[in-house]
């Protein structure tokens, strides 16, 4: 009874925790001004007239085509795509928490385009490709907004907010508490027999077919590639409760939940015509269950500079490995 104690306070401490560090995450308000039809939102710029440890690897054969060594290139997406908390934060506006490490400039440093522009921000859906976002600390442009006639890369990472990450993180992290022994988080999704989170998946894929047609239109000589999810909880196996206080059964629904999104991504790449980069097989095995330096994802306390539930610096380098293999470029080294 004093060890069941013990383990419930500290995965209560977890929780709490969590709760703490993705308050610090989430974006505030989610456009600049209120619209004209109420909707909360800034009004979006209608765009150009018609006219995506150890050293990550290894790297996914690479996809068709030249990779560019000029011109332009704009990297769009959420939190999985800036870096948040990943040293050194740079770029404006401070709310965004975007890393001169995340993959984009990782990215950026190997092709040395002229040109390059990441309008990245936590907290972003894909709303606010559209529209302007309100952060903590300043108001983020539309990010559809950086694209141009002379853009010629474009990386995108969106589509986790959107079935709402922060959410169902921690709520799962605190019902996990009260049934150790069971899937309280997946029987609470699931309540009434339909699956709310596969439901929010579907509800979340013309929204990023939307956007990606929005980005060959605005920037139509861009090659496009769509970034996925990398590995969070273990691909196999019961995860690591109490560590992370995900129950057995939660563990595997939270991976099926993964999955589910990253071919919801698949199949929009596919529908625009543009190129996905997958960055959940590269990084097996480097999950938060494992330990400082092998993980490539910081768990809910994270112990190397990282957001909670985010990629770490090993974990953008791995992404920033498999968009240059996308683009036939030579992979980082282990630096």
């Amino acid at each position: 009874m004093r060890s069941l104690g013990v383990r419930r306070v500290a995965g209560a401490v977890v929780a709490a925790t969590v709760c703490l560090g993705f308050a610090l995450l989430l974006p505030g308000v989610s456009a600049a001004s209120p619209g004209a039809d109420g909707s909360g939102h800034g009004s979006p710029s209608p765009g150009p007239s018609p006219s995506p440890g150890p050293s990550p690897g290894p790297s996914p054969s690479p996809g068709p085509g030249p990779g560019p060594s000029t011109g332009e290139y704009v990297a769009l997406g959420d939190s999985y795509t800036a870096g948040p908390r990943i040293p050194e934060q740079n770029g404006q506006p401070p709310g965004c928490q975007r890393s001169d490490h995340n993959y984009p400039s990782l990215v950026q440093a190997e092709l040395r385009s002229p040109s390059f522009r990441d309008v990245s921000c936590t907290g972003a859906k894909t709303t606010e490709m559209r529209w302007s976002q309100l952060t903590r600390d300043g108001v983020n442009p539309a990010q559809l907004d950086a694209l141009s006639q002379n853009t010629t890369l474009v990386t995108i990472g969106v589509g986790g907010n959107d079935i709402d990450f922060v959410e169902i993180v921690t709520t799962c992290s605190i019902k996990s508490q009260r049934d150790p022994n069971g899937a309280p988080c997946r029987d609470f999704y699931t309540q009434g027999g339909h699956d709310q989170l596969a439901e929010r998946i579907t509800r979340t894929a013309p929204k990023v077919g939307e956007v990606l047609g929005e980005i060959r239109r605005r920037a139509p000589n861009a090659r496009v590639l769509l970034v996925g999810y990398p590995t969070i909880l273990p691909d196999s196996g019961p995860g690591c409760y109490p560590v992370v206080p995900f129950t057995p059964g939660d563990v595997e629904y939270l991976r099926q939940t993964t999955a589910a999104l990253n071919a919801m991504l698949v199949d929009q790449a596919r529908r625009a015509g543009v190129e996905f980069v997958d960055t959940y097989a590269s990084s097996v095995g480097h999950d938060i269950c494992q330990d400082t330096g092998v993980r490539w994802v910081e768990h809910l306390v994270p112990t190397s500079p990282a957001a909670p539930m985010h990629p770490n610096a090993l974990g953008m380098r791995n992404s920033a490995n498999q968009v240059l293999a996308a683009l036939h470029v030579t992979v980082l080294a282990g630096r």
